[in-house]
């Protein structure tokens, strides 16, 4: 059993027990979440597609930690103009374990 969700602009294809790192959320570590944008699921080799999202489906999860991901380099130059500038940024990430996927139909 699957299912995709979506969170933070993104898609995720995800099962139980899996362990994703999503854009960061406002929780707590070790707090329960329930995602309830599930775009689809698979079942038992049958599948159930929401228009936009599935009625009544969510996933729980948990937190299991905050962390920023690697750094990323943004360097701008204009030719011939002596303009050079250089930033770095690292992005916010959470990590969710997936407990369960609910689905009552």
């Amino acid at each position: 059993m699957y299912a995709i969700i979506e969170t933070g602009g993104k898609q995720y294809k995800i099962e139980p027990g899996m362990v994703i790192n999503v854009e960061k959320l406002k929780c707590n570590e070790g707090e329960d979440l329930t995602l309830d944008k599930v775009l689809m699921i698979n079942k038992d080799e049958d599948y159930i597609y929401g228009s936009p999202y599935i009625e009544g489906a969510k996933v729980i999860a948990s937190v299991v930690k905050t962390t920023k991901g690697k750094k990323i380099l943004v360097f701008k130059q204009k030719p011939r103009k002596g303009y050079r500038r250089l930033k770095g940024h690292r992005q916010y990430y959470t990590t969710l374990k997936i407990k369960d996927i609910i689905f009552g139909g």
